[in-house]
């Protein structure tokens, strides 16, 4: 009988198993050869405006947050468009340029200074949606930007959103706190990917550039750098470094120059820049170039794509892209390597 208690006390305490007729469940020590452990690493956000890993998921919770924001000598220096996803710079009327920064994996506290929204704003917010945010504009601008499926913030129903810095002069003062703006909600959330990204493996193919010129008309020429320390193109403008409101260089990691055509012409009231249909490409990334084509399907809301003249799309690096909306007939210059 006391044999047969011991026995009973061994299957109850080790469990159930295999030894000399009786079934028994070894609990091996955690450092024994025999234990196995398997883990699984929990995915990693990726934000789907610059390809970057996003461990917040912040921008998977939100939509794109596109802001006009003035480009004049009177406007600067700008405040957040450092911390923009995307950037577009556009002709407008007067053949001076403006910037659409499209916001969603930060939000900075200032973004500035806010202006009035052109048709060409249409055709750069349809295929991601969101929120707009802009000052008002002419009727004709204001009626086309209705038609875009985005959420329409200016300074009439923005709140605490936007706010007047009356150290400046009007109409340069008027700037948006960004994540109050994507407390307004927009749609798609989180918005569609907009690029191909690379590899950290992957090198880009084409001719090495140390510096290269953007021919925007009158005084709005664009020089940019390669920067070999912070692998990025540095931005001067107005003869001078372009620096934000906090001292931050200007500087994306791409910088796309697309060759467009303006409807109604360079500077007048109504142009615009049409971004259905192709053309051709400058890409600028990791310090090469790549020469290839631009296209767009015929619905607004299809994503623009760059592919290279084998028809491979062109991936960029993971980071801030600039996209130059440049006359077709203007010139890129390019210095000598």
């Amino acid at each position: 009988m006391r044999k047969v208690l011991i026995a009973i006390l061994v299957i109850a305490v080790l469990g159930v198993g295999t030894m000399a007729g009786i079934l028994i469940h070894r609990h091996l020590p955690h450092n024994s050869a025999s234990a196995t452990t398997t883990t699984t690493a929990a995915p990693v956000a990726v934000s789907p405006l610059t390809g970057v890993l996003d461990p917040s998921g912040a921008g998977l919770k939100r939509s794109a947050l596109t802001v006009k924001i003035e480009n004049t000598p009177e406007a600067l220096p700008q405040w957040g468009i450092d911390e923009a996803d995307v950037v577009y710079e556009e002709i407008v009327n007067g053949g001076i340029t403006r910037l659409a920064a499209i916001f969603n994996s930060h939000a900075p506290a200032k973004v500035g200074p806010i202006r009035s929204v052109r048709p060409t704003d249409t055709q750069v917010v349809w295929p991601i949606g969101g929120i707009f945010a802009y000052s008002g504009g002419a009727a004709y601008a204001v009626a086309s930007i209705q038609t875009a499926p985005v959420k329409l913030i200016d300074e009439s129903n923005s709140g605490t959103a936007m706010f007047r810095d009356l150290s400046l002069q009007s109409p340069h003062n008027l700037f948006g706190v960004a994540g109050q703006l994507f407390a307004f909600g927009g749609t798609p959330s989180p918005p569609p990917p907009l690029f191909t990204y690379r590899s950290s493996s992957q090198k880009v193919v084409g001719r090495k550039v140390p510096s290269f010129i953007v021919h925007f008309p009158s005084i709005y020429p664009v020089t940019w750098t390669w920067n070999t320390t912070t692998l990025s193109w540095d931005r001067t403008l107005f003869g001078k470094p372009d620096l934000t409101g906090t001292g931050v260089r200007e500087s994306p990691k791409n910088v796309i120059v697309m060759y467009v055509n303006y409807v109604n012409g360079i500077g007048t009231m109504s142009s615009y820049a049409n971004l259905q249909g192709s053309g051709v490409t400058d890409v600028f990334s990791d310090g090469r170039e790549v020469v290839g084509t631009w296209s767009r399907g015929p619905s607004k809301s299809d994503i623009l794509t760059y592919k290279t003249a084998s028809g491979t799309p062109i991936a960029l690096t993971p980071g801030q892209t600039w996209v130059e909306l440049l006359n077709v007939g203007a010139a890129v210059t390019l210095s000598a390597p």
